[in-house]
């Protein structure tokens, strides 16, 4: 089947055309794209935990230990439109299996390291396979589930797997390192990318994509290393500060790499990243709250994380246990925004709601002390914030991809990662400084009390120091959120999302 796009004629892929979907299968998918979407999330977080013991096995520096982390992210954020593209041109199902094959392989690697070197390295497979595993996964998603209902559910489902996947982290990764070895926090992407790659070859369908146009090398070029180069320079912040160098001269290379590929994609004929698909005002304003959010969650992980553990006490396991009931309101919050209110009323009025409930959870937080107690202080704001979450997350992937051709399905689904990546690498940068700032004015305003004073003294001034680092942090969350909130008012389209154009290729039901 032909259509008409303005002046732009094109194909539609044959494999999809009249085929009729088994609704028993699509769910069935849904469990194998959740399953390898949570592997994805998981890394993000779970070698966090692992960490400190595989320093002290491997022996390597603290300046070192923070590319571990940085090395994955790197990988992933630059190379997910690439990874988006490749999965448009030589269609998902494929893309989606190498990529699992080949996340499994870098965290066998991972598991057997015997040295920085080769952990870094296999971080940065880890992050490369990721970046095509991911987009394939979601924009898989995007075609498998075309009416409004069936995809609300899914999307709220597959959302809530992504929001929470960073807290079940956190959880796995104590538990994995106290009970078994931090390897094991490497070693469990193989069970569950071999779960994964059975139901990939028994649910999802094959797709053959009708052409294979040339890929956009100069726009390849201009994006991957313009993001490696923000992502890269924002990773510096935590070492050499705002103004040095190796902070600066990466991010503004790399603004400019990405200024220079938006001008190549406006040119060229066959681009990475069609325009068409971020300025259309649903979309282009879901990346945006997802880049935003995603600065907001940095706060919520690392430093509610570091408070539980350095001043409730909690032991590795118990602080993955306590976001646990974080992840059930999540998922409340995701599956009925998604399944029940975004079909009848759109993202414009539920997004907003949801950012602005997770910014009160936030501020919430603000009001922790060296005395409140996990169950009185830090739940109820969890689970509010929970909920919060899962009314954006539910929504915003939907729309992300909603009203977007087959053949930008891939790219489309990249951009949402792309966004949350980038919200995340500014947010490790934006609030550990604030969250460094607080901490030394503090110390500074108390320097009379803490000179000449006793050790307990100067702990208790370190203490009070790193609370008030973490109140101001909370404070900029919930200001990020509250933003959030207001571009999804203002942008989003009023309405339930648009009918993809595609959707009458798959005959549902």
């Amino acid at each position: 089947m032909s259509t008409s796009s303005g002046s732009e004629t094109r194909t539609d892929p044959p494999s999809l055309a009249g085929k009729a979907v088994d609704p028993r299968r699509r769910w069935f998918a849904l469990v194998v794209l959740a399953l390898a979407q949570l592997m994805v999330v998981l890394d993000a977080t779970i070698v966090n935990i692992a960490l400190p013991t595989a320093q002290s096995d491997l022996g390597f520096s603290n300046d070192s230990r923070q590319w571990v982390v940085t090395g994955y992210a790197l990988a992933f954020g630059s190379l997910l439109l690439l990874g988006g593209r490749l999965a448009d041109f030589f269609g998902r199902r494929r893309l989606f299996i190498i990529g699992l094959i080949g996340f499994a392989l870098a965290s066998a690697l991972g598991g057997f390291a015997e040295s920085l070197g080769v952990l870094l390295t296999a971080r940065v497979l880890q992050g490369a396979f990721g970046a095509l595993l991911a987009p394939a996964a979601l924009s898989l998603l995007s075609v498998t589930f075309t009416t409004a209902k069936d995809r609300g559910r899914a999307f709220g489902i597959f959302s809530s797997i992504s929001g929470g996947g960073g807290a079940i982290g956190l959880l796995l990764g104590g538990v994995l390192t106290e009970y078994a070895s931090w390897r094991w926090c490497l070693f469990v992407n193989l069970v569950i990318a071999a779960i994964a790659l059975i139901g990939a070859a028994m649910f999802l369908d094959r797709d053959t994509p009708a052409t294979r146009p040339k890929l956009d090398l100069p726009g390849v070029f201009t994006s991957v290393l313009g993001l490696v180069g923000i992502v890269y320079g924002l990773g510096n912040t935590s070492t050499h500060g705002w103004t040095e160098i190796l902070t600066l001269g990466p991010v503004i290379a790399g603004a400019a790499l990405l200024v220079a590929f938006v001008i190549i994609e406006r040119r060229g004929s066959r681009p990475l990243l069609p325009m068409r698909v971020v300025v259309h005002r649903n979309r282009g304003a879901a990346y945006l709250v997802v880049a935003i959010t995603g600065i907001a969650m940095f706060g919520i992980f690392l430093f509610l994380t570091y408070y539980i553990t350095d001043i409730l006490k909690f032991t590795p396991i118990e602080t993955g246990a306590s976001f646990l009931p974080m992840i059930v309101f999540l998922i409340i919050g995701a599956t009925v925004s998604g399944s029940v209110l975004l079909p009848k009323f759109g993202p414009r009025p539920i997004v907003p709601v949801g950012a602005a409930i997770a910014a009160v959870g936030l501020v919430l937080l603000t009001r922790l002390d060296f005395d409140s107690s996990y169950a009185a202080g830090v739940l109820p704001a969890l689970t509010i914030i929970g909920l919060g979450l899962g009314m954006v997350f539910g929504p915003i992937q939907n729309a992300a991809t909603s009203a977007v051709e087959t053949r930008d399905s891939g790219v489309a689904s990249a951009m949402v990662n792309t966004a949350s990546q980038l919200g995340g690498s500014v947010g490790t940068a934006i609030l550990s400084s604030f969250f460094a700032t607080a901490v030394t004015t503090y110390v500074s305003d108390h320097a009379a009390k803490a000179a000449g004073a006793s050790k307990a003294v100067l702990a208790q001034v370190t203490a009070e120091a790193n609370l008030a680092g973490y109140h101001t942090v909370f404070w900029y969350a919930a200001g990020f959120l509250i933003l959030g909130a207001i571009i999804a008012t203002v942008i989003f389209k009023s309405g339930p999302l648009e009918i993809d154009p595609d959707a009458d290729l798959v005959v549902a039901h």
